[in-house]
């Protein structure tokens, strides 16, 4: 679909969405999102030229279906995936990335450090993919060479960020804003940085002593980005990793940098998003979007959770989807899901699944909490469904229409079933959307109550 789309724009210095939203070109993406957004193109490409809007696309990604992530669209989504060399291959990172599609991805981010060649898995995950696909290039960067993280020169960096540039990657998280001034902050931290990207940064910069090469060669970075439409998301490198940590001076201090390299890449016309915390308090998540927004000039805001507590191992999928709902309530632009398996180990395609759900759910709570035009369409079709015992159109318009229709099966299998006015919690006498009260009822009763004393009618 895009390679006509993008032909015209091959070999021109700047090919970015936003470059040609503040020429006020409208281009073929922006009219799609338009589309699937229900929003109009000239809102689109406005939201874009303000920075408040971006539409990952990078050029060689030729079979992407472009969306947006900002305030102005719905709340999106994104599933990690990717092989580790202790774990998965990549099939099994395909078999995840379909599935991630198939239960509603917005974007998909490939993280994998190990597993078989790098290049090889990205190669595959963005052939395969209608999404955007998002990685972390400095994890490659480590790889090659063999983990020797003191070795690594801007020069290494700047390679791995243009080889997945031209692979077709549509954005990339990129640690620059954690700075050498910036690390006395942590001491007093429980969990110190539990960024991969963030740590790897500063282990380089304490042992050269040097500030971050991510952030001295950033304008270089830019260079790469404009030349494919690559997106920067701007890593939170300090992000806190307990709800302890939570909105502390090295988050803050980080968060003011990411603000000003924000602003750089816009001076270039290259759209940024930036990444958010992490594990915060039900009652700083609010603070926490508003403060992002101030400090960043109201770039999308991509938050990995938040987890509002820290003692739910084998079920941080629950206690992350609650801080993500309060996050896409209060503006935040994308949702990084987290799954069962966090903290815990390398999840599979069943822990995809259930972290994708809840994060869903989640979005699509707070696209109804913010009052989006049409964003409760679906829940009252399901509701009429339900009232008129539809199962089968319940189960479609589910989120997981397979687990819906599961767990409907698990003690009324036959098709009979599929018909009755009851399920197994009520069963066929107690079910009470079984007392149809219609119009002609209602009627009758009004006119009953108008004739009655109403002092007199026993109370309940």
């Amino acid at each position: 679909m895009r390679q006509e789309w993008v032909a015209p724009r091959r070999g021109q210095a700047n090919v970015s969405q936003m470059h040609y939203a503040r020429q006020g070109i409208i281009t073929e993406e922006m009219t799609y999102v338009a589309k699937r957004e229900n929003l109009s193109p000239e809102l689109i490409r406005s939201e874009i030229a303000r920075g408040r809007l971006i539409i990952p696309a990078n050029i060689n990604h030729l079979n992407l279906e472009p969306m947006a992530i900002g305030i102005a669209s719905k709340c999106k989504v994104n599933a990690n995936i990717g092989a580790s060399p202790n774990s998965s291959n990549i099939n099994e990172e395909l078999e995840k990335l379909h599935l991630a599609v198939k239960y509603g991805a917005d974007t998909v981010m490939d993280l994998s450090t190990g597993g078989g060649n790098l290049d090889e898995i990205r190669t595959a995950i963005i052939n395969a993919s209608p999404v955007p696909i998002g990685t972390v290039p400095i994890y490659q960067a480590v790889e090659s060479v063999h983990g020797n993280i003191e070795k690594l020169t801007p020069e290494d960096f700047l390679h791995i960020i243009e080889k997945h540039a031209q692979q077709g990657v549509d954005y990339m998280t990129i640690h620059a804003g954690i700075l050498i001034e910036h690390l006395p902050l942590v001491k007093t931290r429980l969990t110190g940085i539990v960024s991969r990207g963030g740590g790897i940064i500063a282990k380089w910069m304490l042992h050269h002593h040097k500030q971050n090469p991510l952030y001295t060669h950033f304008d270089e970075i830019i260079e790469i980005f404009k030349r494919y439409d690559v997106s920067f998301s701007l890593g939170d490198s300090l992000r806190p990793g307990c709800t302890h940590d939570a909105s502390d001076a090295a988050q803050l201090a980080e968060l003011k940098t990411l603000g000003q390299l924000t602003r750089r890449a816009w001076e270039h016309d290259v759209q940024v998003m930036v990444e958010g915390p992490g594990h915060v308090p039900m009652d700083q998540i609010e603070f926490n979007v508003k403060k992002q927004m101030e400090e960043c000039s109201e770039a999308p805001f991509y938050v990995l959770g938040p987890l509002v507590t820290d003692i739910a191992p084998g079920y941080d999928h629950i206690t992350s989807a609650i801080g993500a709902a309060l996050a896409g309530w209060y503006g935040t632009a994308m949702l990084c899901y987290v799954t069962p398996k966090e903290h815990l180990g390398l999840p599979n395609a069943e822990d995809v699944r259930n972290g994708l759900i809840a994060y869903k759910i989640a979005a699509h709570a707070a696209d109804i909490a913010r009052h989006r035009p049409g964003a409760r369409d679906r829940d009252d079709e399901l509701s009429i469904a339900r009232y008129n015992f539809d199962w089968n159109r319940q189960f479609q318009l589910s989120l997981d229409p397979d687990r819906a229709k599961e767990y409907h099966d698990e003690t009324l299998p036959a098709d009979i079933y599929k018909t009755a006015e009851f399920c197994s919690m009520c069963g066929p006498k107690f079910c009470p959307m079984q007392t149809k009260v219609d119009a002609d009822a209602i009627t009758e009763l009004e006119k009953f109550l108008a004739s009655q004393n109403q002092d007199n009618l026993t109370p309940v």
